[in-house]
């Protein structure tokens, strides 16, 4: 699990961060707060702990940034202890307020326990992906046209499943050859690269029949992109 602490006060940060590390989890702990929201956002947390003062924006401010396009959990850490703070910092979408100083087991527990109830409430993942009018059926294994009046498709088998899920879940990046032959290396399907070559060829000409035509791109001598 990755935390990303917002905390303006050295010192603070610096013993954040070791109780953290110390428990097992990843830590990010911002030094600079221009734009703190987006940075925070940018290092992919599964948490974030936000002081309230802090120098340019508020911790609130910081808060209702980060709800506007995310669900990540915000438990917010501050010296400031007025019920009106706290009712305001869960009215900007804060998961936990927690007063200064804090107890580290405390602060550990509370911290397990949002990660806890924000695990369960994350949305199973969907059960297909759609990308340019074509269509992933993760539920049955097959390919289709978004916009089909028919409802055509193409079953795929495992490995042709496997390389167009990675795709469809990296559109817009070129995957390099070996880094999709690792992939499906780690997911216990032995593939090299002429088998790779033979799928994509496969993958290929299933798109063509159903009229998606130069779905898969070749990116000569990197890869493939979607």
């Amino acid at each position: 699990m990755h935390i990303v602490i917002i905390e303006d006060e050295a010192q603070i940060r610096q013993e954040l961060k070791l109780l953290l590390e110390n428990a097992l989890y990843e830590v990010t702990a911002l030094c600079e707060f221009e734009e703190a929201a987006s940075a925070a956002l940018a290092a992919d947390p599964d948490l974030i702990l936000l002081d309230l003062k802090l120098p340019g924006e508020s911790g609130f401010d910081i808060c209702a940034g980060i709800r506007a396009v995310s669900e990540v959990p915000v438990i917010f850490l501050t010296s400031r202890t007025d019920a009106s703070d706290e009712l305001n910092g869960i009215l900007k979408g804060g998961d936990d307020y927690i007063t200064k100083p804090f107890h580290p087991p405390i602060l550990l527990a509370r911290i397990a326990a949002v990660l806890k109830r924000t695990k369960k409430a994350v949305k199973k993942e969907p059960d297909r992906l759609e990308h340019k009018g074509v269509v992933l059926d993760i539920a049955h294994g097959s390919i289709r046209l978004l916009q089909d009046p028919e409802e055509q498709s193409e079953e795929l088998t495992k490995n042709e499943f496997k390389i167009l899920y990675y795709l469809f879940s990296n559109t817009g990046r070129i995957i390099p050859r070996m880094e999709l032959i690792e992939y499906l290396w780690d997911n216990q399907v032995y593939i090299d690269d002429n088998t790779l070559s033979v799928n994509m060829t496969r993958i290929r000409g299933k798109l063509e029949r159903l009229g998606a035509h130069g779905f898969v791109e070749t990116k000569r001598g990197m890869g493939y992109c979607l």
